[in-house]
């Protein structure tokens, strides 16, 4: 049985799906900073949404990509995490 890293090599080999997988790139990384900041501070999302006034089911479609956050809301998020907020284009 392959793992999904082998899997995604194997898709990525089509065109098609390759430059629908670069598309989706920026929210992929939204998320994971989202989930990997959360994590590090030691929240869980029912500490982060009393912190935020963020429903916990809003946080969890956050972290799974069911939802498309405002840069009001990542700013509630960081501030509640006690980050700052940066977007930045390169």
């Amino acid at each position: 049985m392959t793992n999904f890293k082998d899997f995604l090599a194997e898709q990525l080999k089509d065109e098609e799906i390759r430059k629908e997988y670069e598309a989706l790139e920026p929210e992929f990384a939204i998320i994971q900073a989202l989930i990997d900041t959360r994590n590090s501070t030691g929240l869980t999302q029912k500490e982060l949404s009393e912190r935020t006034g963020i429903a916990q089911s809003d946080i969890s479609k956050l972290e799974n990509g069911n939802a498309n956050p405002s840069v009001k809301t990542l700013q509630r998020l960081a501030v509640a995490m006690g980050k700052k907020l940066k977007i930045e284009f390169v």
